[in-house]
């Protein structure tokens, strides 16, 4: 019988050696049996908590978007000013968090968002990652324009966000987090300076 308290272990354990194996043999690589050697534990293990290897996927992709959604939330909470701009700035850094920029991490984003394509399961959880950063910025940017310039904004804010991580996941040196941040605050602020200049 398992010791009260094992499975959060266990599943904590599993998905670490989830991102670890991707991130030395890529997804197809990534074996149920690779990943419970990985681990430490009996490849029957991922079958009871996950039922195969992509139950332990997605699992391991809900992980990583709850540590985003924690990123943003924490520093949204930071705040001592309730200005648009902070907020979405706030938004901008927690996509960029440590926990997002790891290198394990940048190869499971990228093997989820091949297999995303082809499974139902992580298609849902893709929309639901890619309609929550939109929510969140079309919200900030729309207390300081119009609903339509809001939309519009956020879209270009999270294609910006969306494509610095991308690119710095497939540059040889890796993704610059400083300068990626740098290059979406520059966005941020042409977009509120042209709607302050219109409304002027």
């Amino acid at each position: 019988m398992p010791k009260i308290g094992m499975e959060p272990i266990r599943r904590r354990q599993l998905i670490q050696a989830t991102m670890e194996a991707i991130d030395d043999v890529g997804l197809a690589d990534a074996t149920v049996v690779r990943i419970a050697r990985r681990a430490g534990v009996s490849a029957g293990i991922i079958s009871h908590y996950f039922g195969g290897k992509d139950g332990l996927l997605e699992a391991t992709m809900r992980q990583i978007l709850w540590d985003l959604g924690q990123a943003v939330a924490q520093r949204r909470n930071n705040l001592t000013s309730q200005a648009p701009r902070d907020h979405l700035r706030a938004i901008i850094d927690g996509n960029f968090d440590r926990s997002q920029v790891s290198q394990s991490v940048m190869k499971t984003w990228l093997a989820f968002w091949a297999s995303s394509m082809h499974k139902a399961d992580l298609q849902r959880l893709q929309f639901v990652n890619d309609k929550r950063l939109y929510s969140n910025l079309c919200h900030q940017f729309r207390q300081c324009m119009s609903k339509q310039q809001a939309r519009h904004c956020a879209r270009g804010l999270a294609a910006m966000i969306d494509g610095l991580w991308l690119r710095g996941a497939l540059a040889p040196e890796g993704l610059d987090v400083e300068r990626a941040r740098r290059l979406a605050y520059d966005y941020l602020d042409k977009q509120l300076a042209q709607t302050a200049e219109t409304a002027s």
